[in-house]
């Protein structure tokens, strides 16, 4: 994959200078190096979430113009990528050489590109009243992340640095809002939103 983007870049910009990276690692290296114009994010990387690690290359790179990628077109991830500082995003399964060109100007522009994708999801999530950014707050969205990997409250709260009780009670409050009764269900909430995705051996726990 990574090696068709290179010859996708290069085909969409003729003439350009275009290097690939496989992880979060090397590639911040690489544009801390060569402080590209552009850098094309994916947001599924290896060993790192590529939104997680926006925030870096914006500091290493402060010229350069971000486009994030992803194959899921979710409304976590669509909602995490245009509240983001990304430039522009382009959705992998619509992703073609004239689209990539276009979102390559327009970020050069200063103009920010979504993809038809990516805009067709923020217009339904914007209609729709109980989308999860109109009623759960920023807090409950990123604890949402952790139930949906069947993480039992003990183990969030050791991650996020809050009492167990303090996750028990967001937990509940989260479901409540979301107007669900189980554990197992909230679970499903998260993967059918894309707040996570599936880990064989997780889900057979329901954090309670």
């Amino acid at each position: 994959m990574r090696e068709l983007l290179v010859k996708a870049c290069q085909e969409a910009i003729p003439g350009s200078v275009v290097a690939g990276a496989r992880n979060a690692e090397t590639g911040l290296s690489l544009c801390r190096g060569a402080q590209p114009d552009v850098i094309i994010l994916d947001l599924a990387l290896p060993d790192r979430d590529g939104l997680d690690m926006l925030d870096d290359l914006l500091a290493a790179c402060r010229a350069s113009k971000i486009i994030g990628i992803s194959g899921y077109t979710d409304e976590f991830t669509l909602h995490r990528a245009v509240q983001s500082k990304l430039h522009g995003f382009v959705d992998k399964n619509e992703q073609t050489i004239d689209e990539l060109a276009a979102a390559i100007h327009a970020v050069l522009r200063g103009e920010r590109y979504l993809s038809p994708a990516a805009r067709r999801a923020r217009l339904s999530q914007r209609n729709d009243p109980v989308a999860f950014d109109k009623i759960l707050s920023p807090r409950e969205q990123d604890l949402l992340r952790l139930f949906g990997r069947g993480m039992s409250n003990e183990e969030i709260a050791a991650v996020v640095n809050l009492s167990e009780l303090t996750v028990r009670n967001h937990r509940c409050r989260t479901m409540a809002k979301l107007g669900l009764r189980t554990s197992a269900e909230l679970i499903r909430y998260a993967l059918e939103k894309g707040f996570t995705r599936a880990e064989p051996g997780r889900l057979d726990s329901h954090g309670d």
